[in-house]
């Protein structure tokens, strides 16, 4: 059986955005259908479709905090605010930021930043490692917490 981790890095090589792999790959730990997680997780790529805001590998992970942890009443919102909080303070150390045209250096919300993208190939030099990082990082904060 493949780890999340591993999970993630097939999903971008398939075509899948940043957010839709690192959601869709913990979906079966969250008892959450695959086809389900990669809907959910759709317009989140690009930071947030395409405008290079919040990327979509840390929205994809703070997906499955909410997922894992998140309440349904209005009470114990302080465990998912320092889960999350947590999350962005270890990706930030290794990444410096969370916003996705910083991380890129490439803003993909025009025609032109896209294109410099492409030609840089940052989707397959920085978002896989980006996607990795995520998904570690989620996995030893959220997953094996109980």
């Amino acid at each position: 059986m493949c780890t999340p981790t591993e999970i993630v890095l097939e999903r971008i090589e398939q075509g899948f955005n940043c957010s839709q792999s690192v959601f869709s790959a913990f979906a079966p730990l969250l008892g959450i259908p695959d086809e389900l997680a990669i809907k959910l997780a759709s317009p989140f790529g690009g930071g947030i479709g395409c405008t290079g805001r919040v990327c979509g590998a840390v929205i994809g992970a703070l997906m499955v905090i909410g997922v894992k942890h998140g309440t349904t009443t209005p009470e114990g919102k302080e465990k998912i605010y320092n889960l999350t909080r947590e999350f962005i303070r270890r990706f930030e150390e290794k990444h410096v930021s969370i916003i996705c045209r910083q991380l890129i250096d490439c803003d993909i919300s025009t025609p032109e930043g896209m294109q410099s993208a492409r030609e840089k190939q940052v989707f397959k030099t920085i978002c896989p490692v980006l996607i990795k990082d995520a998904a570690e990082i989620v996995s030893s904060l959220a997953v094996q917490e109980k």
